[in-house]
């Protein structure tokens, strides 16, 4: 399997940030971690080798990165709105700079995936709402998808609303942004075993904002054997993978 281990200087965040890259050709995922995770790992915890068929047959290559968790949504000692500040210079440093990046190794400059676990899963759906220009499909597993789970109450922040899915969903009424979700493919996965049921409201949450927008997407809840951890992840990942087509 063709793997590289890269860095590149962000502007915005001001340091250096590490990401890797596994595969050679397909469409390119852009990996966000889980909480306090790194870009290594997605393939410390074997999701490269669950995934390897669809990697060495060129169907996609997988970027996994790194993020400031904790320095935004995670940092104890910040405000919410201050924690959203930072989040939005990783976000331009995801748009500016992480993904030309990524079109600059691959040669691919349509729109890509974007997929994580736990936190990741928060942020590839978050993303994709921003962003469905540069993400047309989004695997999430295991997510929660109300900031305040992550921030507690945040009054009338908008820049915390914005970035709250299951909350900012409900009043999207941008034409533009409706048929790029409706043309997209998505997953929302959960379970419903251990350390799983803190995800359960915002998932019936964001499934119901969803529906109400006539947004297609496949929200699919596995069983009470079904845990928060990576044993699960790597049996979820390829099988979706097969079923939306690849």
């Amino acid at each position: 399997m063709h793997a590289e281990f890269l860095s590149h200087y962000s502007g915005n965040l001001g340091r250096e940030m590490y990401l890797n890259r596994y595969g050679h050709a397909g469409m390119p995922i852009v990996v966000f971690p889980s909480s306090g995770g790194t870009h290594n790992e997605y393939a410390d915890f074997g999701m490269i080798d669950a995934c390897r068929y669809y990697i060495e047959t060129g169907k996609v290559q997988f970027f996994t990165l790194s993020s400031v968790d904790h320095e935004a949504f995670l940092c104890h000692y910040k405000s919410a709105h201050d924690k959203a500040l930072m989040h939005i210079q990783y976000d331009k440093y995801l748009i500016e700079e992480a993904i030309p990046f990524i079109k600059h190794k691959t040669g691919h400059f349509d729109p890509m995936m974007c997929t994580g676990c736990s936190m990741g899963a928060f942020h590839a759906v978050n993303f994709f709402l921003q962003h469905p220009d540069v993400f047309s499909k989004v695997i999430a597993l295991s997510g929660v998808y109300d900031i305040r789970f992550m921030v507690g109450e945040y009054g009338d922040d908008e820049l915390v609303y914005r970035n709250s899915p299951a909350q900012c969903l409900w009043l999207q009424s941008d034409d533009w942004f409706l048929q790029k979700y409706r043309n997209a493919d998505i997953v929302i996965c959960t379970g419903h075993g251990p350390w799983e049921h803190d995800c359960l409201p915002s998932f019936y949450k964001l499934k119901e904002a969803f529906e109400i927008k006539g947004i297609p997407a496949w929200f699919d809840e596995w069983g009470d054997d079904v845990a928060h951890d990576w044993p699960w992840w790597r049996i979820q990942m390829p099988y979706f993978l097969s079923k939306i087509g690849f």
